[in-house]
Formats: C-alpha cells, sequence, structure tokens
C-alpha cells in the first residue's frame, strides 16, 4: 500500500507541475496583449493613437490598442485609453513596455504614479488631462504643451544622460540604464555584483543554483515523506 500511495503523490505533483507551467506560459504570451482589454471598445477615431496607428501601413489596431509585428511577434505600439472612466493606472501597463503613445484624456486621473510606467523607455508621446503632470513631472520631457484641456508630454529625456536635477546616483562599478519616465536602474559593471554592484568577480552561479537545487530536492523528499505517511494512515 506505501507504493501505491507514494505512486498517487507523484501524479499529483507531476500534474501540478504541469499545470503551472501551462499557466507560465500563457502568461509570458498573452502579457502585453490583455493590456488592450483593460477599456472596452476601440480606438477612438480622431484620437492621438488614432492618428499614430493609420498613419503606419503596417500596424493594426485591436481594441484599444495599436500593434505591430517586431521580431516575429506582436508588440503593443499605442494604447488609447482616453474615456475610459480610469480613476488610477493599473499596473497591467508596464506590460506594454513597447508602446510609444498613450492617451489617457477624459478620465477622472488625479495622480500618476511613476512606477506604472517602469519600463516604459520607448514612450515619446503622451496625452493626459491639463491637471495630471507628466510621468516622472514635466521635467522628464523634452516638450510639454496644454492646449483644449490636455496636458501633452513629447519626447522622453533619457535621465541617464542628463545634468542638474536629473543625474541619478549610481556607484562607480556600476552603469546607469533608463527605465521610464524619470526612472533609472543601475546594471553592474563587467566584474562587479551584489547589492550596489559592490561585490567585486563573477556573481556565483553555480553556487547559487546547487544551493536552489539543493534546497529544491530536499522539499520535495520532505514533501513526498509526509504524503506518504498520510498515505499509509489512509490505506
Amino acid at each position: 500500500m506505501a507504493v501505491r500511495g507514494g505512486s498517487v503523490v507523484y501524479r499529483y505533483l507531476l500534474r501540478l507541475l504541469v499545470l503551472h507551467s501551462f499557466i507560465l506560459i500563457f502568461s509570458v504570451l498573452g502579457s502585453g496583449i490583455r493590456v488592450c482589454s483593460i477599456c472596452p471598445g476601440e480606438i477612438r477615431n480622431g484620437s492621438a493613437v488614432a492618428e499614430f496607428c493609420y498613419s503606419n501601413s503596417s500596424f493594426v489596431s485591436e481594441r484599444r490598442c495599436c500593434l505591430k509585428k517586431q521580431n516575429s511577434q506582436v508588440v503593443v505600439v499605442g494604447l488609447d485609453f482616453g474615456n475610459c472612466s480610469l480613476s488610477q493606472i493599473d499596473t497591467e501597463l508596464q506590460t506594454a513596455s513597447t508602446a510609444e503613445v498613450i492617451d489617457l484624456t477624459d478620465n477622472p486621473l488625479k495622480n500618476l504614479p511613476v512606477s506604472a510606467f517602469r519600463g516604459l523607455v520607448g514612450l515619446q508621446y503622451i496625452v493626459l488631462p491639463e491637471l495630471v503632470n507628466c510621468p516622472g513631472d514635466d521635467i522628464s520631457w523634452e516638450e510639454v504643451n496644454i492646449t483644449a484641456n490636455k496636458r501633452i508630454c513629447k519626447e522622453q529625456k533619457n535621465i541617464c544622460g542628463t545634468t542638474g536635477q536629473l543625474v541619478p546616483l549610481c556607484p562607480d562599478s556600476s552603469m546607469c540604464e533608463a527605465d521610464g519616465p524619470g526612472l533609472f536602474q543601475c546594471s553592474c559593471s563587467d566584474k562587479f555584483h551584489g547589492y550596489r554592484c559592490l561585490r567585486k568577480g563573477a556573481f556565483p552561479m553555480m553556487m547559487f543554483f546547487g544551493i536552489l537545487g539543493a534546497v529544491t530536492i530536499f522539499c520535495s523528499i520532505m514533501l513526498w515523506y509526509t504524503q506518504r505517511r498520510k498515505a499509509k494512515l489512509t490505506f
């Protein structure tokens, strides 16, 4: 009976692993397109996204998104979330890291969290309600115009290549990389790793994965052992 109980546990763990793998794969493949369904309807005629999308024959519209093919994948280049009754920005926006144009007009927005635009390094044009500041503040953009109750932010600045108030503080052993409007991250230079890139030498990959593998095997054995005991008691 003990063998049968162990077999049941193994089959359960295998099914759980397969299910988790499928969920992970589909979430990765669909993450950039799900953002198109945040707001119902299609791209509005006359919006900044419509003008951008229809001006290029290689772009196609899908719900509230403008899409293009890039390296055999379909990516989002425009998002029209105007008149969507949005009071805050969904974190799903970060999945559309390839977006170049975004329209958020006619929404009851008050403030835009900077973190909502993390990773959108290619964003070059965003239209907002007049009283809402540009992501990363106006200083993160080359040009800011207010017209017809709209605030238009154009040409995102590369924070790593500026001087003055925007200069980021990265350790000497790292490189500054733009990470969205007003955002940056410090990537470790060669031969440095760890917190603030203060540790010299290559990251110990073998040790890391060796420890991770050992912990995983230990947890699997403990899980199998406890389930095996339960199976014995059941039978």
